[in-house]
């Protein structure tokens, strides 16, 4: 019989204290649990990147989404009535640094697109409408734009953050979409190619 048991003979077992571990154990095993949910936490987080790219590559392929809305100057803007013609849509907004690397470019791409059946498109993501304007001065950019109120096309489209810009096929199709500012000229020509009307 060991120390413990002879101490308690005889008496209720409901009586005896509860056995309890040394602090180490207990601290061992919060650190063994910390580190699952961590483990699990980050398989979690790498399912939804994952998710996330497969989505982007689906919506590449598709139909591109209804899209309306009502431009700074007071302009409607209807995404189907302009079949026909290659939509290049860029989704910006003021507080947005690399959206001001690229804005030079997207305008001096339209001026020279504009007479070639190239749309360019402009929605101005979580903004304020003062702050936008200023942009628009400030780049001298002359292409339709205007506010993504409640930031609806920006659900539609399923953004992933500013600047992202769809190249949008006469059909009607997104053929190509591009997270981040567009680098150079060439690569934009390179994208016009792919939804110049024939």
């Amino acid at each position: 019989m060991t120390e413990l048991s002879e101490r308690y003979a005889g008496e209720d077992p409901s009586e005896q204290p509860a056995q309890t571990y040394p602090p180490s154990t207990r601290a061992v095993k919060f650190w063994r649990i910390l580190f699952v949910g961590v483990g699990l936490a980050f398989i979690a987080l790498l399912a939804v990147r994952l998710w996330q790219t497969n989505i982007q590559g689906q919506r590449a392929a598709g139909d591109a989404p209804e899209l309306s809305f009502t431009t700074f100057g007071g302009e409607d803007i209807v995404l189907r009535d302009l079949r026909g013609k290659g939509v290049v849509l860029n989704f910006w907004a003021s507080w947005c640094a690399p959206c001001r690397e690229e804005a030079g470019l997207l305008e001096q791409t339209w001026r020279r697109e504009k007479e070639n059946g190239i749309i360019f498109l402009g929605l101005d993501y979580l903004d304020q409408e003062p702050a936008a304007l200023a942009y628009l001065e400030e780049f001298d950019i002359t292409y339709p734009n205007g506010p993504d109120l409640r930031s609806q096309a920006a659900r539609r489209y399923r953004i992933q953050g500013v600047p992202e810009t769809f190249f949008i096929s006469p059909e009607g199709k997104i053929v190509e979409i591009i997270v981040g500012p567009i680098a150079s000229q060439q690569e934009m020509d390179a994208l016009l190619q792919q939804i110049r009307p024939r």
